[in-house]
């Protein structure tokens, strides 16, 4: 295993060519379709060692080991139990082929399955998984980790921690696979995902799969601007089409290395190709970019302040506006919601974290402490709800240790801790722990035995405190000084006091943060206070906030102050501010908060996917004698449309969409017995499958969760299918549309196969096709028609029965 640092050296001098595409080599050498290809390999070792062997010749400075699917989801659907020695063995074929100058990555694939929060698999049951991985890969020789086409932050996370918990020196690089849109499949940013990994500890970050040269270089523009380390890019040649019946990848060796220079300008540090490419597409790479100078991350990193949710990366800064931190996800004198949690259920929580995005703020804070809970569970059943629901990252907020720490390993991206002081406990157990995990943190600058009066003290404190995080490879840019307000009943001068840490902070390169309320305790009238004193905290350097976001004097206030800070371009903040909050928008908004009907809690139950509540709320309309099919076919079923709509429009993404799904599943369950026979079920009949070879099934179990709810008879014979188990089935059930999935470029192939045999067979239903690697021009080549998702599906199936 090479040092880290090691492999830093090569990259301040070069750019780094990576290996091309394996999957699509060995089918060129005969691998049949339908076998697992990492146990394939090993059963033909000179196969395998030969195509590692032609990248190395081309030019290629790191191969990366066949162990793309050698997890244990993958290997036990083929009877596989031995995963350390299956990659151990994969490892040692790459070392044995390559040579002792080319590095071997250790590569990683996705499980096949969503992360909790977003999917079924535990968190800490992925890290495990991927560290049998890790152990095998290392005793195999490898030099390096590559975690590649993560479609999920929350898995990228899980085999990143499984990487430096296993070695912390291993140079460990992670590539997000993205749509079209720019986003990946479950719904994250180029901009979250980087923040959020190489605050956890990635050596390099970037992309791979999903597009061509030319849309990916759009990702690597968008993220270089944030990236503290290399970028990598590992882009398809062209997006696949079937030439008489094979898959074919349309773009050769020179047109792919046509980009190359593009790469290196736009920030790129490690370069080489996914899907299609071949050692003649890297040798051309390799001979472009040989010699040339990369373009290297800033030295001493972006300086910017930056978090991220499992969506969307909030940049802050001394030159961006206020940010407000939301305050009111905090049990303290909230009687309802104490109750609330108590009895585990969230519905407040849900409703102010909808408000305070609603209302302007940034982040959420986030507290869980009170009497009769257990805290950390608590904790961790609010990430589990905020973390689909919210594209705001979180302020972890708790006084127990070990509730940081939990929160920290599971949230699916960069949390902002409050906070750290200079206690020696805080200091010795909680700085290294928000060190491991990336965290940001506001900086409290007090000790066990002084909470001091004076700015001058406080900036001592802070100072240090900041020299020991330093050594834990804190910088000022990752660190907001907490101004440490005191009431100025009490004491007059404490507001000028709080002002010259803030202003000092400015001063120094660090963010700042006060939390207001405190200002004016005791006083008539607080929120005139609170507001002045943010206007002047503001002209000192404030960077965030900790407020009531639905404050509207306040956020009136803030929104000014930026402007007259010229924090705020061209007036835009504040006149949007403004015009949002015109009486008549208000009066809109007073008139939609009004009590809702039975029926009307039900629709918004389902569009805000309140999974907990909503049998209770369906069984509310039901005592107030609402009838069954009315609920199905006039509330339910348009609500879940709604929820297409706005996934069509990106309002939604994909743990919304499946947390809705879901809600109506579980309302639809209650009402079942209640409806005719003929109720919910009569849309018509849809076959689905997903080909035979791919045992990946993430899309497909989506799409039928949505047709299912659409009211659609749904039989879903699963994955790895084969052609002549789907057309028995097909004569079996006489369904009106056959649905086929696949998500991989070597079992696409087989749909075309299995529509022959329909057509040989005598079935003439139509056929409905999609999964990651399908495109609509490749669904109209072979005659079926095509949805990117579950909510396209619909439309489709709607289309094709209706003629």
């Amino acid at each position: 295993m090479k040092h880290k640092n090691e492999i830093y050296k090569l990259l301040k001098d070069r750019i780094l060519i990576l290996d091309g595409a394996t999957g699509t080599e060995l089918q060129k050498t005969g691998m049949p379709a339908g076998v697992c290809p990492e146990l394939w390999a090993i059963e033909n070792p000179e196969i395998q060692k030969s195509i590692y062997k032609s990248y190395a010749d081309a030019g290629s400075d790191i191969i990366y080991t066949c162990t793309f699917g050698a997890n244990r989801y993958k290997l036990e659907e083929y009877g596989e139990k031995d995963v350390e020695g299956v990659n151990r063995r994969l490892a040692e074929m790459a070392r044995e082929a390559s040579g002792k100058n080319t590095l071997i990555a250790g590569d990683i694939g996705p499980t096949g399955h969503f992360i909790k929060p977003f999917g079924e698999i535990d968190f800490d049951d992925a890290v495990e998984s991927c560290k049998r991985q890790v152990r095998g890969l290392i005793d195999g020789g490898a030099d390096l980790f590559v975690i590649e086409t993560q479609m999920d932050i929350q898995e990228a996370r899980a085999a990143l921690l499984a990487v430096k918990e296993t070695d912390p020196d291993a140079f460990a690089i992670v590539t997000m696979t993205y749509e079209p849109d720019g986003r990946t499949l479950n719904g994250t940013s180029p901009e979250a995902a980087l923040i959020t990994l190489q605050s956890l500890g990635a050596d390099a970050v970037g992309c791979n799969c999903s597009t061509g040269p030319a849309e990916m270089l759009k990702v690597i523009r968008r993220i270089k601007k944030f990236a503290d380390i290399p970028l990598a890019a590992k882009p398809n040649a062209g997006m696949p089409k079937i030439v008489d019946g094979k898959t074919v990848f349309p773009m050769d060796e020179n047109e792919f290395a046509s980009y190359a220079e593009e790469f290196r300008n736009a920030g790129v540090n490690l370069m080489g190709g996914c899907c299609g490419t071949s050692p003649l597409h890297i040798k051309e790479l390799s001979t472009v970019l040989k010699g040339k100078a990369p373009v290297l991350p800033p030295e001493g990193g972006v300086d910017l302040f930056s978090l991220s949710s499992s969506r969307e990366a909030v940049i802050t800064g001394r030159n961006n506006p206020v940010c407000v931190i939301g305050e009111r996800i905090n049990p303290t004198g909230k009687k309802k919601l104490q109750a609330e949690l108590r009895e585990g259920k969230f519905t407040t929580v849900r409703k102010f974290a909808l408000e305070q995005r609603n209302d302007g703020a940034a982040f959420l804070d986030v507290n869980a402490g009170m009497p009769g809970i257990d805290e950390k569970e608590t904790m961790m059943s609010l990430i589990d709800l905020l973390a689909p629901q919210t594209d705001l990252p979180l302020v972890i907020d708790s006084s127990d240790i070990s509730v940081v720490e939990a929160a920290l390993r599971y949230y699916p991206g960069r949390a902002l801790i409050n906070s750290i002081s200079g206690e020696k406990e805080k200091l010795e157990k909680l700085l290294p722990l928000a060190a491991k995990y990336g965290a940001m943190f506001i900086l409290l600058p007090l000790t066990d035995n002084e909470l001091p009066a004076k700015a001058e003290k406080r900036v001592e404190i802070i100072k240090d405190i900041f020299s020991k995080a330093e050594k834990s490879g804190y910088r000022k840019q990752d660190i907001l000084v907490d101004g440490l307000v005191m009431t100025v009943s009490s004491k007059p001068e404490a507001a000028g006091e709080t002002l010259k840490t803030i202003a000092w902070a400015s001063e120094n390169g660090f963010g700042s943060v006060a939390g207001l309320s405190n200002i004016s305790f005791g006083l008539p009238e607080r929120g005139r206070i609170n507001a002045a004193f943010l206007s002047m905290a503001a002209f000192s350097g404030l960077t965030h906030v900790i407020a009531n976001p639905a404050d509207k004097l306040l956020m009136g206030i803030k929104t000014a102050s930026d402007l007259l800070t010229g924090r705020d371009k061209d007036a835009a903040a504040y006149i949007a501010y403004s015009q949002k909050n015109s009486s008549e928008v208000s009066e809109k908004h007073s008139q939609k908060d009004e009590k809702l009907t039975p029926e009307e809690s039900i629709a918004q139950g389902i569009i805000e996917g309140i999974r907990d509540d909503i049998t209770d709320i369906i069984q509310k309309a039901l005592d107030n004698k609402a009838e069954a099919p009315f609920l199905l076919e006039k509330v339910m079923i348009p609500a879940i449309i709604h929820v297409g709509e706005l996934y069509d429009k990106k309002e939604y993404f994909l743990p919304q969409l499946i947390a809705s799904a879901e809600t109506m599943k579980k309302g639809f369950q209650l009402l079942e017995p209640m409806l005719n026979q003929e109720e919910g079920s009569g849309k018509g009949k849809i076959l689905f499958a997903t080909v035979e070879g791919d045992i990946h099934d993430i899309g497909k179990n989506i799409v039928v969760l949505m047709m299912k709810n659409f009211g659609f008879e749904v039989i879903d014979l699963g994955k790895d299918i084969s052609a002549e188990t789907i057309i028995m089935a097909a004569k079996k059930h006489k369904p009106q549309i056959i649905a086929l999935s696949a998500l991989m470029t070597t079992t696409m192939i087989k749909m075309p196969v299995i529509m022959e045999l329909a057509e040989k067979e005598g079935i003439s239903c139509p056929f409905m096709v999609g999964g990651a690697v399908v495109t609509r021009e490749w669904a109209d080549s072979i005659g079926a028609n095509y949805s990117r998702d579950g909510v396209e599906a619909i439309k489709v199936a709607e289309k094709l029965l209706s003629e």
